[in-house]
């Protein structure tokens, strides 16, 4: 086999090769097939691809071209249009076919003419003595530089004097001596001459001026090939003369106009450019013209007037020059900055235009204005006052708008941030950086008008910053991830999200979702949780990252795939400390965001495994993180912010955790970092501190989903050494240091972890029940936790004994303050121990109720009589958030699209989270004796010192009173915690209930506070607002008014109402005449059915289960059901306001949508009357005794949840019990306070039209009213003069049948409609007066046509009459002749109505008599609306 050739060998070696290859005889390894020529046609033969042998033409063959020229663009092949025309024949001579298609030669060529260069001068290069021509140094020639309107380079100057020199020593020719120059009749200025007369010229080496010059500008001769070409040409400027000569002034403007209007305007420019002179031109210009003046005085008289026109334009660019002069700014070396000296380097020439910034700035500019200016930043962030003097070496002035002034504005950072200089770009984007933190802190709050990180967003800052973090210097992307740290985290924020790690479900926590993302459209309220998510996030995968970042910016970023960018920086650049941690606080923001964005995060390849391999090592060099050096690189050190990171990853959900655990290797960090001592770490003492805390938070979250127990057992020995070694904190806590509270956050941490430690070992016992128990063959098998309850209950009397002595130390200030998260933890985890204990089976209930009875006497109850802790109630009042909303409002730079917590700045010490409140230790206090009560419930009354605490009856009493502050991510988080505090108050006022007998002159504010919690309780706690309805909302212990003559009362009430109503008009007075049943008997059948009204409800909250369920695994400690730490997301509470009238609700919108569907709903509930009766009964009682905490109703929208009783069903409303309650609530909502808020024209919460409901109202009327009063009533009640005349419109001119069916007695209906209502006619009442009246008429000709009248007829027509007069305050003189009837007559007589024929009218009469009601009607009682012809 032949080798083949190696580098090295000659070209005698490949020789030999070539030789050995054709030897061997061996095929070649390519071999070269020429394909057939395509015009020669299909030829098949193999003969075809040689030469014919018979043609003996010299053929020459390429072989380095190929067959096929290649194409030189893709552009597809041409295809030939006439080949398939052409047959050519093989044996054809291609030679005779030239022949006869060729042609001569004229037919390709035209005529050509060789251009005559025999006239050309030809000249010979100049001898020298140099070998190559000489060349000449700009400084070798002297040149005086001139400030044109132009600017030009030092070189560019330099060779234009050379030239002018050379030009300048070149003698003239002798045809250039005798040339005479003449005006050109170029398009613009033409002009005339007066014959041959010859002017001295002045050498130029252009055409020369057009006004001045003797000569042809444009027309030279050089095309016509002949030695007399320029004689040519002169002749033919002498005819353009001549022609001139002959014509007048006004035809030679005439004509320039014609000239003007015919020619391009590109053209004009470039012949007005020819004859622009420079500034060696202007003596020349003088002379001409003085030369021009002498000449057109020696003209004859005739021929003056060109020449004067000639003279005036002359004039005319004169002055123009002069002004262009004028404008130029002339420079002396006094004006300079700087005086050049000769010593210095290529400063003999100065430019002007260059030194010109070097002047001193003006003064700012005062304005006076009151008109805003544009803002200046420093290079700090700091806002620079519009009237500060700085001075330049600060570096804060530039040549931008507004020189004066010092300072970068936004604009102009956003400009240099995309600058091409690496310094220019990385100082903007960090000035950037510091305004957006500066703004966040709130410091331009009072001196900018609007929002700056608003405005920074809008104007793409985000976006930005996203692609500055793709740069490839690291300068740039450092500054990019500073700015994008100031834009998104508060280090407040998450100051305050640790504090509170260890109070009472302090764990979980809302999401940072903003509450501002686009609404959802209607057809998605019908889907269910998992749809609706599922077909979210596919809009939002469809949707341009701009627009998703608008609503949401940690979402926006995701979808740029910012995870993965971030990996890649910590992975491979490996940047400095400050912006690794920027990177990690970045990323902790992100993780708090969902729960999907967790997911993305661990998903992200190599991210996770960066972080735990570089800042989460097992060891690292001791020498790098040695105490009191300079640290580098965090690349290989353990880092506290990466382990904070992880824990905030793990709250995402249980199988994050799962994954951390196993998969990245944090089992083995959890255990490397708590066996070891925090002072043992070789790291700096706060940081190792730090460490170790977040170590334990993180193994507390995952104890919180009942994973990394086993831990428990191998680390057992040193949890016992620290649990041992915390009392000592106690001795060490006097002063105040940050090594000192980093220490107590520690100990907090550890016993957090032992509390869900100690709560997940209390369910092992059942869970292993339940695995051997048979019946759980067909439930999910859930293996027990690898802890066990023998193993955590020996914590508990180091626990309680270490708490003793902490709550010694409550009076000293001071300690207590340091203390106080740690003793709150302490209280937690004996509120789980007790809870946890009671269901071990293990434990002798004995001893264990002897030992909480030895804990009240011992520790409770002595701590509840301390002054301190009197103090702590009283203190509830001012850090409630509820009782003061401020405290809770967002930052005035809060952005909706980015979640903040507001805590910039940190919190007051008199706030929810200040150092000062009382909140989580008294919600531990309450939490463990909720725990001990529910377990021996004897020791109930122990506690009622609780109750009767002053500060927190005040506290409470204020709290539901005051409206609830909206539900933002800056308010949830605080009002959460509250919400438990109230929580186990009203938990412990149950048991208190029904054991003390003198407890119920709580119990009214204690209902009062449950009702208001129920409306107000977020997300999260399902379970709390279930045990509210179970056990309180409905319990008539909270309502003593049923046992305490409140029925009574209120029959007492309406008989005093009824007996005020003949002197002063009470529409309340209308439903209860209608109504048979006194309202004092409702509410004592009300009050009786209060637990049937409870299960009524209950089953309605259906729906709440799925979610009640997960509420229930976190708040009573099922670790082992726990899916995430995050909870839903924060949009507005659990039930609405309405919530009383929801039972009714769900059955009007379970009518509708069937309705709407096309559908007819055949079958209704078979309680249907008893729900609706029960609903209106649980309102009726609300409206009765507890009509405060409905004030957040609008009484519009209470009406509009009544109107469903008529809606819902066909006779629905006929039933008795739902006729008598629905009159005694009318009665409420129609007395003189709830009428004063009636407002029809608001929007109403949960209703999208009140229009279009009166609008059903209306024809359910027609339908299935029976002409019953009560309905007619609720039809007339919005026909109110106040109200919007659409309403009244809608009665009288679409639907004028229901006024046959009213029948509201007529002496109520001033009660309905006047209700001392003195507002005049509102804008539209003339219109529907006209119908009004109108359709009345109709009424009357439609009855005479039955030529019978009865007493229902008069009375009707006499109704309609009244309403009419009442809605529009127009009278007549007499009502019966408004109908055809005879005061008189006595079967027409009102007096004497008897139901008798009135057979003697007849309708011929009748319209008399309407034509003379219609003359009656008094002109000044119309509104000025009401058309006249009426």
């Amino acid at each position: 086999m032949l080798s083949r050739p190696k580098p090295g060998e000659s070209e005698a070696d490949l020789l030999h090769f070539q030789n050995q290859f054709l030897a061997a005889r061996a095929s070649p390894a390519v071999k070269i097939v020429k394909k057939a020529d395509k015009r020669k046609g299909k030829e098949g033969k193999a003969g075809a691809e040689t030469p014919s042998l018979q043609d003996h033409k010299d053929v020459v063959m390429l072989d380095d071209f190929p067959d096929i020229l290649p194409t030189l663009a893709p552009t597809p092949p041409k295809k030939s249009k006439i080949k398939n025309a052409c047959v050519h024949f093989g044996d054809e001579d291609p030679e005779e076919r030239l022949e006869r298609h060729d042609q001569h030669i004229t037919a390709v060529f035209s005529k050509i003419i060789e251009r005559d260069t025999s006239a050309l001068a030809v000249t010979m290069p100049v001898p020298t003595g140099d070998p190559f021509p000489r060349t000449f140094h700009r400084s070798e020639i002297k040149s005086e530089v001139k400030v044109g309107s132009g600017r030009k380079s030092i070189f560019a100057q330099k060779m234009a004097a050379r030239r002018a020199s050379e030009k300048a020593a070149t003698p003239p020719s002798a045809a250039e001596c005798v040339q005479v120059r003449s005006p050109a009749p170029d398009a613009l200025d033409l002009q005339g001459s007066t014959g041959e007369a010859a002017l001295p010229s002045i050498r130029d080496d252009k055409a020369g001026d057009s006004l001045t010059s003797q000569r042809p500008c444009f027309i030279t001769g050089e095309g016509l090939g002949s030695q007399k070409s320029k004689q040519e040409a002169q002749a033919i400027h002498r005819e353009n003369l001549e022609k001139l000569r002959s014509m007048s002034e006004e035809e030679i403007l005439k004509e320039q106009e014609k000239l003007l209007a015919q020619l391009d305007s590109s053209l004009v420019a470039f012949l007005k450019s020819r004859r622009g002179g420079n500034e060696g031109q202007k003596k020349d210009l003088k002379m001409e013209q003085s030369r021009l003046e002498e000449f057109v005085e020696s003209l004859p008289v005739a021929q003056r007037g060109v020449g004067s026109s000639l003279s005036m334009q002359e004039l005319s660019l004169e002055e123009s020059v002069r002004k262009e002069e004028n404008m130029k700014v002339e420079v002396t070396d006094a004006d300079l900055p700087v005086k050049p000296k000769k010593e210095w380097i290529h400063m003999d020439s100065v430019e002007f235009e260059k030194l010109e910034w070097m002047k001193d700035l003006p003064p700012p500019r005062q304005k006076k204005t009151k008109k805003g200016m544009q803002a200046r930043f420093s290079l700090k962030g700091e806002l620079i006052p519009a009237d500060a003097d700085l001075p330049t070496h600060l570096g804060l002035h530039h040549h931008g708008e507004e020189a004066e002034r010092a300072g970068y504005s936004l604009h102009e950072l956003f400009h240099l941030s995309r600058s091409q200089v690496t310094q220019q770009r990385t100082l903007a984007l960090q000035v950037l950086g510091r305004i957006v933190q500066k703004a966040r802190a709130g410091e331009f709050a009072s001196s900018l008008k609007g929002s700056v990180l608003q405005l920074l967003l809008d104007a793409g800052f985000l976006f930005l910053l996203r692609f500055s973090l793709d740069d490839a210097v690291d300068n740039v992307m450092a500054a990019s991830v500073g700015a994008l740290r100031a834009l998104l985290v508060s280090l407040d924020d998450e100051k305050y999200l640790d504090w509170t790690f260890s109070w009472y479900q302090g764990m979980a926590a809302f999401p940072f979702v903003p509450s501002s993302e686009e609404e959802e459209d209607d057809e998605e309220e019908e889907l269910n949780g998992t749809e609706k998510s599922q077909d979210k996030k596919l809009k939002d995968e469809n949707k341009p990252d701009p627009d998703v970042a608008q609503y949401d910016v940690v979402k926006g970023l995701l979808k740029t795939r910012i995870q993965h960018r971030l990996r890649y920086i910590l992975e491979v650049v490996q940047p400095v400390p400050t912006v690794v941690l920027d990177i990690l606080h970045i990323l902790t923001h992100i993780a708090r965001h969902s729960s999907e964005a967790c997911s993305k995060l661990l998903d992200c390849p190599r991210l996770i495994e960066t972080i735990v391999r570089e800042f989460l090592p097992t060891q690292w060099d001791p020498l790098v993180a040695e105490p009191g050096c300079l640290l580098t690189s965090l690349h290989g050190v353990a880092c506290a912010t990466a382990m904070k990171f992880i824990r905030v990853l793990a709250s995402g959900g249980r199988n994050a955790t799962a994954r951390l655990l196993n998969k990245f290797e944090m089992r083995s960090r959890l255990s490397r970092f708590i066996a070891q001592d925090p002072l043992d770490l070789v790291l700096p003492r706060e940081e190792a501190i730090r460490l170790s805390t977040e170590a334990f938070r993180l193994w507390a979250v995952a104890a919180g989903y009942g994973q990394a127990c086993d831990l428990y057992r191998d680390l057992y020995p040193v949890l016992m050494r620290i649990v041992q070694s915390l009392p000592e904190l106690l001795s060490t806590c006097r002063g105040k240091s940050p090594v000192i509270e980093l220490s107590v956050q520690r100990a907090t941490a550890v016993v957090t972890l032992l509390t869900h430690v100690t709560q997940t070992a209390g369910y092992a016992a059942e869970l292993q029940a339940k695995l051997n128990s048979n019946s759980s063959e067909d439930s999910e098998q859930i293996p027990p936790p690898s802890v066990a309850w023998n193993e955590v209950s020996s914590l508990q009397p180091f626990h309680e004994t270490t708490l003793k002595k902490f709550l010694q130390e409550i009076s000293q200030a001071e300690t207590w303050q340091t203390l106080q998260p740690l003793t709150t933890a302490y209280v937690i985890y004996l509120g789980v121990y007790y809870s946890a204990c009671s269901q071990q089976p293990s434990v002798n209930p004995i001893d264990y109720l002897e030992e909480l009875e030895r804990l009240t006497s011992e520790v409770l109850q002595p701590l509840l009589s301390q002054p301190a802790v009197r103090r702590m109630w009283d203190l509830l009042r001012p850090c409630s958030t509820l009782c003061n909303p401020l405290s809770c409002s967002p930052a005035p730079e809060s952005v909706l699209s980015i979640a903040s917590l507001s805590c910039t700045g940190g919190k007051p010490p008199l706030s929810l989270v200040g150092s000062k409140s009382p909140f989580p230790f008294l919600t531990a206090i309450l939490f463990l004796i909720n725990s001990i009560t529910h377990v021996h419930k004897g020791l109930t009354s122990k506690y009622s010192s609780v109750l009767e605490s002053r500060g927190l009856k005040d506290y409470l009493h204020q709290s539901w009173q005051t409206g609830p502050p909206s539900v933002t991510p800056s308010s949830a988080w605080l009002l959460r915690h509250e919400y438990h505090l109230q929580y186990f108050v009203l938990a412990l006022a149950r048991r208190m209930a029904s054991t003390c007998p003198d407890y119920a002159q709580h119990a009214s504010l204690h209902h009062c506070v449950g009702m208001a919690l129920l409306s107000r309780l977020l997300p999260g706690s399902e379970h709390l607002a279930y045990e509210v309805l179970l056990d309180l909302a409905f319990n008539p212990q909270f309502l003593p008014e049923g046992k305490a003559g409140g029925p009574e009362a209120a029959d007492f009430s309406d008989i005093l109402h009824l007996d005020t109503s003949a002197k002063v008009a009470q529409p309340g007075s209308v439903a209860v005449c209608l109504s048979k049943v006194t309202r004092g008997a409702l509410l004592r059948e009300s009050y009786q059915n209060l637990p049937l009204i409870r299960s009524c409800y209950l089953s309605h909250f259906v729906h709440f289960q799925p979610t009640l369920m997960r509420s229930q695994a976190s708040y009573q400690g099922q670790n082992y059901l726990i899916q995430s730490m995050l909870l839903p997301e924060a949009r507005g509470p659990i039930l609405p306001s309405d919530w009383p009238f929801f039972p009714l609700i769900n059955l009007y919108n379970k009518v509708t949508n069937t309705e709407t569907r096309g559908g007819v709903l055949n079958s209704l509930p078979l309680d249907l009357v008893n729900t609706v009766t029960w609903n209106l009964q649980w309102v009726l009682l609300l409206e009765t005794w507890r009509a405060k905490t409905l004030q957040s109703i609008p009484t519009a929208a209470k009406l509009a949840r009544l109107m469903c009783v008529f809606l819902t069903g066909s006779d629905l409303f006929l039933e008795a019990p739902i006729h008598h309650y629905t009159a005694a609530l009318l009665s409420v909502y129609c007395q003189a306070r709830a009428l004063d808020s009636l407002n029809l024209d608001a929007p109403l919460p949960g209703l999208a039209s009140f229009h279009d409901l009166y609008i059903s109202l209306l024809e359910q009327f027609e339908g299935v009213s029976f002409g019953d009063p009560l309905f007619g009533v609720f039809v007339l009640l919005p026909l109110q003069k106040r109200f919007s005349t659409h309403l009244r419109l809608t009665v009288f001119g679409e639907h004028t049948s229901i006024l046959r069916a009213l029948g509201v007695p007529l002496q109520q209906l001033d009660l309905i409609l006047c209700l001392k209502n003195k507002s005049p006619a509102p804008v539209g009442a003339g219109s529907c007066c006209s119908i009004l009246l109108r359709n009345l008429l109709n009424l009357i000709l439609r009855a005479d046509s039955l030529y019978v009248w009865r007493a229902g007829a008069v009375k009707f027509f006499s109704m309609q009459w009244k309403l009419f007069h009442t809605l529009f305050g127009v009278t007549i003189a007499n009502p019966l002749l408004m109908y055809g009837l005879s005061p008189s007559c006595h079967y027409c007589s009102p007096t004497n109505i008897c139901g008798k024929r009135a057979e003697h009218h007849i309708p011929e009469k009748r319209l008399d008599s309407i034509s003379c009601a219609l003359s009656c009607l008094r002109p000044s009682a119309l509104d000025p609306s009401i058309p006249s012809e009426l």
